[in-house]
């Protein structure tokens, strides 16, 4: 294994490894300085990533229209935080963007179920929900990390 870093400038085969649901290899770091350097280090994993959007899924957030967003929180949080102790100890923008956002596409698909006027909207869903976080942040787990924008694609 090269662990490609700064000071080491070649080039290897093999520059990654998974361990424990992360993958190692060399990504952008900033020093106390503010200095950009290379830097190998680790970040959630694909297949981490994979198995917990699946978790995501067998949810079925979106068909859960008799249960209030207090209700759903109760029920993701616990394990929301855990990803996010865990995977969101090294490289948190990571884990943000490859899991946490599905969670927020699948809220905004709640909302659309849940709500008529926002039934063929998902902008009017993303507004909604926008204004829930910013009236309660700490609803969801993962909110203080991803915010909702309006302009969600992909959330019909």
């Amino acid at each position: 294994m090269y662990c490609k870093q700064r000071g080491r400038h070649g080039s290897h085969e093999h520059e990654s490894f998974d361990f424990l649901g992360y993958t190692f290899r060399p990504r952008k770091a900033i020093t106390r300085t503010g200095q950009v350097f290379v830097s190998f280090s680790p970040a959630v994993s694909n297949h981490a990533a994979k198995a917990m959007r699946q978790q995501i899924r067998s949810w079925r957030l979106h068909h859960r229209t008799t249960q209030s967003l207090e209700e759903l929180a109760r029920a993701v949080n616990p394990v929301v935080r855990g990803w996010i102790n865990y995977y969101g100890r090294f490289h948190r923008s990571t884990l943000s963007k490859v899991v946490l956002r599905h969670l927020n596409e699948y809220l905004i698909r709640w909302a659309m179920w849940k709500y008529k006027p926002m039934r063929r909207s998902p902008r009017k869903a993303a507004v909604f929900l926008a204004r829930v976080v910013r009236s309660r942040p700490d609803l969801f787990a993962h909110w203080r990390l991803v915010s909702i924008k309006a302009g969600v694609a992909g959330a019909g």
